[in-house]
């Protein structure tokens, strides 16, 4: 398949997204912070029929909807929350039925190193099945640890990553190693 060019592909885009906004009457604004490709898809396929799943560079986003404003002036409340990694479903079906679709498709994510939290992290009270040699790694980041029958325990529950922390490497490897997706 041959790639167009990059102003056929800006207009095509602008084109698209007008056409969306005149098709459906409704619409979400959803955030695709890490959400990957094949849960993407996963997305798209329980939407068929029911709404259109639209991700975009957010001045052009932004650039379709200023365009659009004389046509459908409402549009102007959207424009305040294009920010960071967001796209739009449009519908014609109700609101609560498609939010429901949505939220069935979401899947816990796991803490990638550089990535900003959302939201606190907590490493519980529990026995692991890491083996005596990652007792350094714990204390690198100041848990209490003993070792219970050849694995290594966690005895209290950690504050590991506040909210809008950036998380660090050892921490997301931490995370990984516990089998635990905060995000």
């Amino acid at each position: 398949m041959v790639k167009e060019d990059k102003n056929t592909w800006k207009s095509n885009y602008f084109m698209k997204i007008t056409a969306l906004f005149d098709e459906y009457p409704k619409a979400f604004i959803v955030n695709a912070d890490n959400v990957g490709s094949k849960q993407m898809q996963l997305i798209r396929i329980a939407l068929r029929g029911k709404g259109v799943v639209l991700m975009g560079k957010n001045t052009m986003m932004r650039k379709a909807i200023r365009g659009h404003l004389e046509s459908n002036p409402a549009l102007e409340k959207l424009l305040p929350y294009i920010k960071n990694n967001v796209g739009f479903v449009f519908t014609k079906d109700d609101l609560i039925d498609m939010r429901a679709v949505l939220l069935e498709n979401k899947v816990r994510a796991p803490a990638r190193a550089g990535a900003i939290a959302p939201l606190d992290v907590k490493v519980p009270a529990q026995a692991t099945t890491l083996g005596p040699e990652k007792t350094s790694f714990f204390q690198a980041l100041s848990i209490p640890t003993k070792i219970t029958k050849g694995t290594i325990e966690i005895l209290n529950e950690v504050a590991l990553i506040k909210e809008g922390e950036k998380v660090g490497s050892s921490e997301s490897t931490l995370l990984n190693m516990l089998n635990i997706s905060p995000f």
